[in-house]
């Protein structure tokens, strides 16, 4: 018997910009803001907002300057205006936040979106001293410009919510391809989307058939023999899942006591290890281990009964839990913890702006607001 996971819809109750919490705003701030939120729900995506009046903007996470200037002039090349003008208001109401350093803007900053006509005005002012000072700002957060490179990327589509495929609309999606396609919006490239099995993945990146590779991969001493590693975009911890009636056992120490209870794993990977060494007895052939495919097979073994539990890490047991709430659980305490990374071949050059691109997105929210909306702003349908 095959059971179709629920799909997901987001709960628009968590639809909420977050405002900075150190000002208190005034009436006709959070008037503005509301009229631009409005705005920008019926605006179709791609055009520019009819920039007739200045608007003040909270900025959100991913937001850039060059952005808002697309966004809101259709230019974003225009993103100097905005800079100059939200200085100008900075200095005259502290309602306004001063961006000294243009490339770097944080969430709950205020500015202020000029008109498209004051917008010109300061392009055309724009002078050399304005320009030679932003070039003088830190660079420490600045990313690479790869110049609308192609990159060629690996995933399994196995692994809620990390990469699956929706049941309901059949597209696939997830955290992690959320997250490379923000990177590559950061870095100016664009990303060629491939499949592969988990067991051939790592080797495929090795010898070069993918350029990176993602799949909730643990970071480790005996794979960086194989790959390189981004820096960690995600630590996680090891949990047990079962069914939700299940009340056999709520420790490792009891799954391991009861040679009747089977788990559920994928071959290779850090779920696999942690199952043999850590909850079994260290026999890699132990029958006891039942191997599948995939993360996704592993968990329909669990729910048909043909396994009692699936290691998982916290942030896919939420996924799966999330998305079969009347058929799954987590229970005990946590096996460890891992750090997931994105892997490349070796020597590759797209290494070190990934980590920028993930230093950028750890700074200014992004990465957090991944998490509320994959693992917490969804719930089963």
């Amino acid at each position: 018997m095959k059971t179709r996971f629920a799909s997901f819809r987001f709960r628009s109750d968590y639809s909420i910009c977050l405002l900075a919490p150190k000002k208190m705003i005034s009436l006709a701030v959070l008037l503005s803001l509301l009229v631009m939120t409005l705005t920008v729900g019926v605006v179709g995506a791609g055009s520019p907002l009819p920039q007739d009046e200045g608007t003040v903007y909270t900025v959100q996470a991913a937001d850039w300057l060059s952005k808002l200037a697309d966004k809101y002039f259709g230019d974003p090349g225009a993103w100097p205006a905005i800079w100059l003008a939200t200085n100008t208001k900075a200095a005259e109401d502290d309602v306004f936040d001063a961006i000294p350093n243009p490339d770097l803007l944080s969430v709950g900053q205020t500015l202020w979106i000029p008109t498209s006509e004051e917008a010109s005005s300061l392009m055309a002012e724009y002078t050399s001293e304005q320009e030679a000072s932003f070039a003088a700002a830190p660079k420490t957060l600045r990313v690479p410009d790869l110049a609308g490179r192609t990159v060629v990327a690996v995933t399994e589509n196995a692994y809620t919510p990390l990469n699956f495929v929706d049941p309901l609309t059949g597209e696939a999606v997830g955290w992690e391809y959320e997250a490379t396609e923000e990177i590559c919006r950061r870095l100016n490239c664009v990303v060629d989307w491939q499949l592969a099995a988990w067991d051939t993945m790592i080797a495929a990146v090795q010898n070069g058939q993918f350029e990176v590779g993602m799949d909730g991969i643990t970071i480790t001493d005996e794979r960086k023999e194989q790959v390189n590693f981004s820096d960690p975009y995600m630590v996680s911890q090891q949990f047990m899942l079962v069914r939700a009636d299940e009340d056999r056992f709520e420790a490792p120490e009891e799954f391991a006591a009861d040679p009747d209870l089977l788990v559920g794993s994928q071959s290779g990977t850090t779920n696999f290890y942690v199952a043999v060494y850590d909850i079994l007895d260290g026999d890699e052939a132990n029958p006891r281990i039942k191997l599948f495919e995939n993360f996704g097979a592993a968990v329909q073994a669990l729910i048909t009964g043909d396994v009692d539990m699936v290691l998982m890490d916290a942030a896919s047991s939420r996924g799966y839990v999330g998305a079969n709430p009347d058929e799954l659980k987590a229970v005990g305490d946590p096996l460890g913890t891992e750090e997931f990374g994105f892997i490349f071949t070796p020597g590759s050059d797209l290494v070190e702006p990934f980590n920028a691109a993930i230093k950028t997105m750890e700074e200014d929210g992004f990465l957090e607001q991944l998490n509320n909306r994959w693992f917490f702003m969804y719930e089963a349908q």
